[in-house]
């Protein structure tokens, strides 16, 4: 499975906050990402890689383990499946970001009866607001898919001012049945490129300190 993350300097339709100067991104090539630690039953430790862009401004993980799997026989804990990312920043003073939307692209084998949810949760080190994405669909449901989410709360959580800050991703896989015979696979094999999720940022100029 990979998992692209795109963290692009994106300006938003979205109102600014009294004091802040929205949509104004930083210049071409300033926001580096110097680094990705990673842990959970989707990701344990030795079973994802990750590439960085030569200009280091996309990150691309590469999972070997994130399956969700549900049915008769099948143990609970298949059933959910989580992953936990930090990923290091590096950005010009004065400026802050948002995470905007993502978009997700996997495949999904779900009978009637499974509900397949797709969720990850931002959150930046050191606060508590976070923002999320969201996506679920109901069996029958078999074959590849594409959806596009809007996250939450894009207007009020925001990354710290300054010149690094430490995003944190907290992704999850669940499966759930109404139906006890019912079967359910969500597969994130690496070989053809089973699961992506794309992640859009959008950028504002800090408000400036009171005199």
């Amino acid at each position: 499975m990979k998992w692209l993350l795109a963290l692009a300097p994106l300006a938003a339709a979205l109102p600014a906050l009294p004091g802040q100067e929205l949509g104004e991104a930083p210049p071409a090539g300033q926001v580096k990402i110097r680094g990705v630690s990673y842990g959970g039953t989707g990701c344990p430790q030795g079973t994802m890689s990750s590439q960085i862009s030569n200009d280091r401004s996309i990150v691309t993980l590469i999972f070997d383990s994130y399956i969700a799997s549900i049915g008769p026989g099948v143990p609970v804990t298949e059933q959910r499946k989580n992953c936990q990312l930090n990923v290091d920043l590096e950005y010009p003073g004065g400026f802050q970001y948002s995470i905007l939307s993502a978009d997700y692209r996997g495949y999904s084998s779900i009978q009637k009866g499974v509900t397949g949810t797709l969720k990850s949760t931002y959150y930046f080190s050191g606060q508590t607001a976070q923002s999320s994405t969201e996506y679920k669909f109901e069996g029958p449901a078999t074959g590849d898919y594409l959806k596009h989410d809007e996250a939450d709360s894009t207007s009020i959580v925001w990354s710290p001012c300054g010149a690094a800050g430490m995003l944190n991703i907290n992704s999850q896989v669940r499966l759930e049945s109404k139906v006890s015979a019912a079967t359910g696979l969500l597969t994130t094999d690496s070989t053809d490129l089973k699961f992506t999720q794309v992640v859009y940022v959008q950028w504002q100029k800090c408000k400036s300190p009171k005199a």
